[in-house]
């Protein structure tokens, strides 16, 4: 009985359960430049570590991916599927998506292949409960014409598709409008950032709904 006692105790560990997939999509195409990269990359990577973001990141034990995205055949995986099981994991991957240069510059903004691409991403995940694709963007689709269709193969495949407008500094809410009608699968959710100096407060708000356990 010793024996086999010792012989249970030096298997390893099961692998700690992951609660969500989450892709974050950021726009990188012709209207955003580089300044405005520069605050969606530094925005997303701070909300990251920002304490209660990264508490959720650990306790749901996060597999995460960043894929940049302009226009046909202009998408990009920027950090492969990276697993959050230590506060090392995430200062890591903030760092990476602090430090990366964009992928693409001066394209279309094709949002139903970058859904498509984001898609494509959760077979390397099967272990996970719950799948999301975060996109983001200033600019409703102008090449394609592939995002309805796009949001309902997501939803059909169990995907949960949420976003971030990008709206200019005012009261048009022309881009929140597009991503709600053609974007959002059922249940999802539009956050507005009103400029892209709103977008760090926003992308941490959005992280927050986004992790927080549904309840049962």
């Amino acid at each position: 009985m010793r024996a086999l006692a010792l012989c249970f105790s030096l298997l390893p560990a099961p692998a700690p359960a992951c609660d969500v997939a989450l892709v974050l999509a950021i726009d990188v195409s012709g209207s955003i430049d580089a300044g405005e990269y520069r605050i969606q990359s530094t925005g997303t990577a701070d909300a990251l570590q920002d304490p209660a973001v990264a508490e959720a990141l650990l306790a749901g034990q996060v597999a995460l991916s960043v894929l940049h995205w302009s226009g046909l055949g202009q998408q990009a995986v920027v950090l492969p599927w990276t697993r959050m099981l230590s506060a090392q994991h995430i200062a890591d991957a903030a760092t990476h998506i602090r430090t990366t240069p964009r992928a693409f510059a001066g394209s279309d903004t094709a949002v139903g292949q970058a859904i498509d691409e984001s898609l494509s991403l959760f077979t390397q995940v099967p272990d996970c409960k719950r799948k999301i694709i975060d996109i983001s963007g200033d600019g409703p689709e102008n090449s394609g014409n592939t995002a309805r269709a796009a949001r309902s193969r997501a939803g059909a495949a169990g995907v949960a598709i949420n976003a971030i407008a990008i709206e200019d500094v005012g009261q048009s809410t022309a881009i929140t409008r597009f991503y709600q009608t053609w974007v959002i699968t059922q249940g999802g959710f539009v956050l507005t950032s009103r400029g892209l100096a709103a977008y760090p407060q926003a992308i941490r708000q959005k992280l927050l709904r986004e992790l927080e356990k549904p309840a049962s």
